[in-house]
């Protein structure tokens, strides 16, 4: 009987063993302190460029810079000649002004010319002004032919149109005068012509910009091209 007894006392004390371990191993499974877990490695993430636009040599650079009538406001693209150009010694007037006018940093080497654009970069238009608080067209090209180049012009559009050599439209460099008719029979404006189909002027809506000899509006304006020599 007695022997009975501590059998089944045996019994009873391995069964409560046996529970109270399996549900230690619930409790510590639970809060995981008897679990390991492996440490990921943290991969390096491709760098991103702001929209996806990365600048080096031979590449595309955009810029919001506005203009009147070229075609791809507000964003212009500068083509950079990776084989013939050091952007990092670039002038940032060249880099600039590539941009706005579309064409190859290497292209644009009139410096003088460049800083007197952005000297005069959205000054009004005002018929008979001459100055910086306004300007009209011919007396921007007297400016800029006087100061760039060392060349007086005549005061109005038709006299410098009359005192220039007519040259085709498919022989302008930069320097040459654009004439158009944008009213009456007679020239009635004029622009430099810079570079890439680009002339800079004096505009009635958006004052000193640049702007693409290919513009509807001045397009259907144009009268012709002369070229002026310093004596």
């Amino acid at each position: 009987m007695i022997k009975t007894f501590q059998l089944f006392t045996t019994i009873i004390g391995l069964v409560a063993l046996l529970a109270s371990c399996k549900s230690l191993r619930k409790i510590t499974t639970k809060d995981g302190s008897s679990t390991t877990t492996a440490t990921k490695k943290k991969t390096a993430k491709k760098p991103e460029f702001i929209d996806g636009i990365e600048v080096k040599p031979g590449s595309v650079i955009t810029s919001k810079h506005k203009t009147s009538g070229l075609k791809k406001t507000p964003t212009e693209y500068a083509k950079v000649d990776s084989r013939t150009s050091n952007i990092e010694k670039a002038d940032w007037l060249q880099l600039k002004y590539a941009i706005v006018i579309n064409t190859n940093v290497e292209n644009l080497n009139n410096l003088p010319l460049l800083a007197r654009i952005d000297e005069w970069w959205g000054t009004r238009y005002c018929l008979g002004g001459s100055t910086k608080n306004c300007i009209d067209c011919s007396a921007f090209s007297v400016e800029i032919m006087k100061n760039v180049y060392g060349i007086q012009l005549p005061r109005t559009a038709q006299e410098q149109f009359n005192n220039s050599e007519k040259i085709s439209i498919d022989d302008l460099k930069e320097g040459d005068l654009v004439f158009f008719q944008t009213s009456g029979r007679a020239i009635s404006h004029v622009g430099i012509y810079v570079a890439n189909n680009k002339f800079v002027h004096a505009s009635t809506s958006g004052g000193v910009t640049i702007t693409d000899m290919d513009d509807k509006y001045w397009k259907a304006r144009y009268k012709g091209a002369g070229r002026v020599r310093k004596l």
